[in-house]
């Protein structure tokens, strides 16, 4: 991308529910012919398709099988890629797998170092394995405490870095994930970041009452706002097995629960949607995603009713 702005625009993000402030956008529409939708990233300028490649989907598995992936995603009209050194080997993975679409992609990494010495090191490893000179995104990963915030903004913390590469052009926006609203809410505080990857989806909405408040503050600050666990169900019972050994959780297997979950998830404020880490989820979000619907009136209620007696994957304290 040479550290340009893309020529094409997006248009803004969908509908919004009623239990979400109208901050006026609007329904988004086809990139190009074959192409699944995108929207504009907050106020960066940038246009996303509305679902994301989770890099840890590349994890151990080969070359080959990696490129093929990647390879699929793109033709499918997937435009963002996101990934962090803690997904084992899928950096190593994803670079040589996304250099053939890099100029025509936006590429988002994360490091879950806090402090300068030890996310200045992570930086340089990740844009070395992924084989780029900059990366579109640069993310603080899975903030989970007050403490994870105030160390990254503290004396010789990792902001530091952050600050510096974006002078340095070795990153264009700056972000964070988080696991925790409390931790959330105060790194917008702290900062005016471009971006937030945060967990919404229906059960915990709904269950866990986790997420409404994040959602409301970020897109009062205009912030583009990346989902996780669209597809996401429920915590694994205490005996149950897992057939999907890169979600730690119990992912939305049937056709209905994972087309009104991921439509929730779409139906809110957000640009993409990044997926499970298994395939067969990716394709599923694809399809879902083709025919992207925000939900009606009838809908709101089926997903609420579908959340009842389910335990969320995360709950606010």
């Amino acid at each position: 991308m040479n550290r340009r702005q893309f020529i094409e625009k997006g248009i803004a993000a969908g509908a919004v529910l009623s239990i979400i402030p109208d901050i006026g956008h609007s329904e988004p529409q086809k990139a190009r012919t074959g192409e699944i939708a995108r929207r504009s990233l907050g106020r960066t300028g940038e246009s996303l398709s509305i679902i994301g490649f989770g890099g840890i989907m590349v994890s151990d598995e080969e070359q080959k099988i990696s490129n093929d992936l990647v390879a699929k995603a793109y033709e499918g009209g997937i435009n963002y890629y996101d990934v962090a050194p803690t997904y084992g080997n899928a950096q190593d993975r994803l670079g040589p797998a996304l250099k053939p679409y890099r100029n025509k992609s936006f590429l988002a990494c994360k490091t879950t170092q806090r402090e300068k010495v030890g996310a200045e090191k992570e930086l340089h490893e990740s844009l070395q394995k992924l084989q780029t000179d900059h990366f579109d995104l640069y993310q603080l990963h899975a903030l989970k405490t007050l403490e994870d915030v105030e160390t990254a903004f503290g004396p010789n913390g990792a902001m530091e870095v952050f600050l510096q590469a974006k002078k340095e052009g070795k990153v264009r926006f700056l972000g964070f994930s988080a696991h925790s609203e409390e931790a959330a809410l105060l790194a917008m505080e702290k900062f005016d970041f471009d971006t937030i990857l945060f967990p919404i989806n229906f059960v915990c909405w709904h269950q866990g009452n986790f997420g409404p408040k994040v959602v409301a503050k970020a897109a009062e600050k205009k912030m583009g706002i990346l989902a996780l666990k669209g597809l996401a169900y429920a915590r694994l019972g205490k005996d149950e097995k897992n057939p999907y050994k890169k979600c730690w959780y119990r992912p939305a297997t049937d056709d209905k629960v994972a087309d009104l979950g991921l439509r929730f998830t779409l139906s809110q404020p957000v640009t993409a949607a990044v997926t499970p880490g298994e395939s067969v989820f990716l394709w599923k979000a694809i399809e879902i995603a083709s025919r992207f619907q925000p939900l009606n009136d009838d809908e709101k209620l089926a997903v609420q009713k579908l959340s009842q007696g389910v335990e969320p994957i995360f709950r606010t304290a």
